[in-house]
């Protein structure tokens, strides 16, 4: 089964790499016009532009850790595209908010994660939503993770907690919206072959020991996932939450 978005208007955030920029093409291969969003220009951002038959001027730039970025950048899709059909909220950030040491490091970590793991994403959430409730439905994909579930290590505190938070306003405003046609979805990775990923030889085995399927998952599977969700295959799916993890958290 082909799932098409031809004549769709999907927004990407953190589309310059890992799983924003593989779920950039594959919407683009299904027909869809795919806006992209990145924190600023940058080589992947241009190979990702090509990628999808557009120039890097054609990305979209915000830095979300600033107050209203996600506010501002809606006001840049809708001016861009006039209808759109769909938000992917994939940008993220894995920053350390450790117990120990400098409290300065520990604020600095909690504040920039909150910002743009969960203020960035609900403001475009929420504008998207007043988009939708006009064009008559819409569909959100909201990249959450496994540490939403099981936490994470100790010194992550914070990202952990705003995945959690991911999690819970996708399921919020599933309950709210379904009937309205404005349809929500989580997805919850484990380790994806991204930066984020241990990258250190000890830590990477680590990592994937715990993994019964024997590897981390590739950024092309959850774009998959992502395409899956968008193309009106499963309204009924609204509201639920797709973990990818290879095994290594089962709920």
């Amino acid at each position: 089964m082909a799932f098409d978005l031809t004549g769709k208007s999907v927004l990407i955030t953190g589309a310059a790499r890992g799983i924003g920029a593989a779920a950039a093409r594959i919407c683009h291969e299904a027909g869809a016009r795919v806006i992209a969003h990145a924190s600023g220009p940058s080589t992947n951002a241009d190979k990702v532009a090509v990628s999808i038959g557009r120039n890097a001027y054609d990305f979209l730039y915000e830095d979300l850790s600033t107050p209203r970025a996600g506010f501002r950048l809606m006001e840049r899709v809708v001016e861009k595209a006039e209808r759109l059909d769909a938000v992917v909220n994939n940008a993220g950030v894995y920053l350390p908010s450790p117990l120990t040491g400098e409290k300065a490091e520990w604020e600095d970590g909690w504040a920039k994660t909150l910002a743009v793991n969960v203020t960035a994403p609900a403001d475009i959430c929420r504008a998207a939503i007043a988009h939708f409730r006009e064009k008559g439905g819409g569909a959100i994909v909201n990249i959450a993770s496994r540490a939403g579930h099981r936490g994470d290590g100790i010194d992550k505190a914070a990202y952990a907690a705003s995945k959690g938070a991911v999690l819970a306003m996708t399921k919020t405003w599933a309950r709210a919206l379904a009937g309205e046609n404005i349809l929500l979805y989580a997805i919850a990775p484990g380790w994806v072959e991204t930066r984020m990923a241990p990258q250190d030889i000890e830590n990477r085995k680590n990592a994937v020991h715990e993994i019964p399927l024997g590897r981390v998952a590739q950024p092309e599977e959850v774009a998959a996932t992502i395409l899956f969700l968008l193309s009106g295959a499963c309204p009924s799916a609204t509201g639920s939450t797709i973990d990818i993890n290879g095994a290594s958290y089962v709920r």
